[in-house]
């Protein structure tokens, strides 16, 4: 949870936060989808997280996934927006949140190495898209639903 959440936290609990954030479908060169497995959650998830106050959309993506990944990603193109009732997520801690999420496309940048950051993420996977995991968090199957759309 980046600092500014955390402060948030102290003040409201566990109550709903409505956070924006940034979600980042990075495909390798066989277009498989680069795929978390959260320690927080249990769940798989996308490269990204929340904002930090004076960041862009693009910002966050590229920042999350230098944390999480160890990568400098190249362009982002933008997937979508995403938000509504069905972006609510309650944490196993009891937080809730409203995610209002930019959905961006990258691909995985030439001679990578991934560097997991093993204090959010467990292990990571790229899944063809006739193979992603039902343990994908609630918040980001639209996302890589859209994205199974757009690709195909």
């Amino acid at each position: 949870m980046n600092d500014y959440v955390a402060e948030l936290r102290k003040l409201v609990g566990t109550r709903p936060l409505i956070l924006p954030g940034t979600s980042v479908v990075i495909t390798d060169p066989a277009d498989r989808v680069l795929l978390l497995e959260r320690v927080d959650t249990g769940g798989w998830g996308l490269p990204g997280g929340l904002m930090e106050p004076g960041e862009s959309f693009e910002e966050t993506g590229r920042r999350e996934v230098k944390e999480e990944i160890g990568l400098d990603i190249g362009e982002l193109n933008l997937l979508g927006l995403f938000s509504g009732a069905g972006y609510y997520y309650r944490y196993p801690n009891g937080d809730e949140i409203h995610n209002i999420t930019a959905a961006y496309v990258a691909r995985l940048p030439e001679d990578a190495t991934i560097v997991l950051d093993t204090a959010e993420n467990s292990t990571w996977r790229f899944f063809g898209l006739d193979e992603i995991p039902d343990t994908v968090i609630t918040p980001e199957q639209p996302i890589i639903a859209e994205y199974a759309k757009v690709a195909s």
